[in-house]
């Protein structure tokens, strides 16, 4: 592999939020190729330390690479794995705490345009979609060869968004009846062809794309790990740190802000409760009340960060 080119998203924003310090510890919990952890370092003139976690082993070794390069060799601590275990590797780096925690859930153009990687239909590949293909867990190749039409619809549906997730399972099953269905411009055809004709050709994007993010959301259990990582953050970070989180989809940026808002509750018994039986505490304080978005220079400079979504929340205790 190719060094890859990295645009971090919203880069100049996460830098004012978490407001990065010299002698401060800082958690990336999504390294990818170090672009916000690069900005870090910048900031704080290589005299911060960072905790870069990430399930991509590439991403680790490109990452490595590019912040050798730059200078901040012995500034940054990696970790193989996935942010929703992020205490476990907090723990075996020696930190209680840290500063500031950044999340950025989008996906490099190098990982997206890799056609072995399987995450695209654009150019054909082997049907992967994992983040880690050394971890042994399911592709998504086996996920459509195997998985029941209910099972291909639901997730299609909750994952995707899909108005046409029954059909869409339907032609899965009928299909891989014939032959096991292994590369990403089979599948997108496949999904493409169970659209009804006018839908087809009305479609503003490809049929494929919510169905494909699917697909890649169930692999890599992004949820539950978005999930994990929320409900576990706050007491790992020093009272007045922050925690910055990127969304690209709705799913996601729902997930940030009811955790965000749980979190920032005196009280989470139901509202028809008339006395309060939790002993809930506030442990964050929501600094952005609706997610921050790009200029229209860094989509004009980086079209794919259009969707991207900005929540900021500081820990209390």
């Amino acid at each position: 592999m190719t060094q890859a080119k990295h645009i971090p998203v919203m880069s100049a924003e996460i830098l004012d939020w978490i407001a990065p310090k010299p002698g401060g510890k800082y958690l990336d919990g999504t390294l990818g190729l170090g672009g916000h952890s690069l900005a870090v370092l910048h900031r704080t003139r290589g005299r911060a330390r960072i905790l870069g976690i990430d399930k991509d082993p590439q991403a680790l070794d490109q990452a490595e690479k590019i912040l050798n390069a730059a200078g901040y060799k012995g500034c940054v601590e990696y970790a193989h794995g996935s942010f929703a275990h992020f205490r476990q590797a907090l723990q075996e780096t020696g930190w209680a705490k840290v500063h500031g925690a950044i999340l950025d859930l989008g996906f490099s153009s190098w990982q997206l345009d890799d056609p072995e990687r399987g995450f695209s239909f654009i150019h054909d590949g082997a049907l992967d979609m994992r983040l880690d293909p050394g971890s042994g867990l399911e592709s998504a190749a086996a996920l459509v060869n195997r998985r029941s039409r209910e099972q291909l619809k639901k997730i299609i549906r909750e994952y995707g968004q899909e108005p046409m997730a029954g059909r869409i399972a339907g032609r899965i099953v009928e299909r891989r009846q014939k032959k096991p269905i292994e590369s990403t411009q089979e599948l997108a055809e496949i999904i493409k062809m169970a659209y009804p004709p006018k839908m087809r050709h009305t479609a503003r994007n490809h049929p494929a794309t919510r169905s494909f993010q699917a697909f890649r959301i169930a692999v890599n259990s992004e949820l539950e790990d978005l999930n994990a990582f929320l409900e576990k953050i706050p007491g790992s970070v020093q009272q007045g740190g922050r925690v910055a989180v990127i969304s690209f989809h709705s799913l996601e940026d729902r997930i940030v802000k009811h955790w965000f808002r749980h979190h920032a509750r005196d009280c989470t018994c139901p509202p028809e409760q008339l006395y309060c039986r939790c002993e809930h505490q506030a442990v964050l304080k929501v600094l952005t009340k609706k997610p921050l978005t790009p200029g229209q220079e860094e989509i004009r400079d980086n079209p794919r960060a259009r969707s991207a979504k900005l929540r900021v929340a500081e820990a209390l205790v």
